[in-house]
């Protein structure tokens, strides 16, 4: 018999559409598709949500990546604010993101998706400082900006924050 283990696509993309409550809490949806022949991981991530390429906006930035032990890279997105706020989404009670157990071993074991949309939602205060186009298009939402204010524009990983 042949062996009927199934190969993952090199590259898989994972979207978190985040979307911010008037009380400043955040909530996310996780979709998850794969690149079409020919088409990059950002169209894949935008056609996935709805987004087209030229919304003003809505911010859709890759944040993370991460290797599965099956052998797939698995690029992360936020989609910000989310195209479909009435969905039902998981709040983020926790903005800490995994972190490795050490120095030279910087992946987290096994992240849990609100920690990868946690990473997703301290990247996106990292660039509404940083990052014109993006402060602009999150300016939108005054709930994100709301949000946003409470949240340490450091950059993904740095623990000062959150000691």
């Amino acid at each position: 018999m042949g062996d009927r283990t199934a190969t993952l696509a090199p590259v898989g993309v994972e979207i978190l559409t985040l979307r911010a409550s008037a009380r400043g809490t955040w909530s996310y949806r996780r979709l998850v598709t794969l690149p079409r022949d020919g088409e990059s991981p950002d169209a894949a991530a935008r056609r996935a949500c709805g987004v087209h390429a030229d919304d003003p906006g809505t911010v859709v930035h890759s944040t993370s990546w991460r290797y599965l032990p099956e052998g797939q890279v698995v690029l992360t997105y936020a989609v910000c604010p989310d195209p479909e706020p009435h969905a039902p989404a998981e709040e983020l009670a926790d903005l800490r993101p995994a972190r490795g157990a050490a120095p030279a071993r910087p992946a987290p074991a096994a992240p849990a998706v609100g920690q990868v949309a946690a990473h997703a939602v301290r990247h996106l205060a990292f660039l509404n400082v940083t990052d014109p186009v993006v402060r602009e298009a999150l300016a939108r939402t005054p709930e994100i900006v709301t949000a946003l204010a409470g949240v340490s524009p450091s950059l993904a990983g740095e623990a000062g924050d959150l000691v």
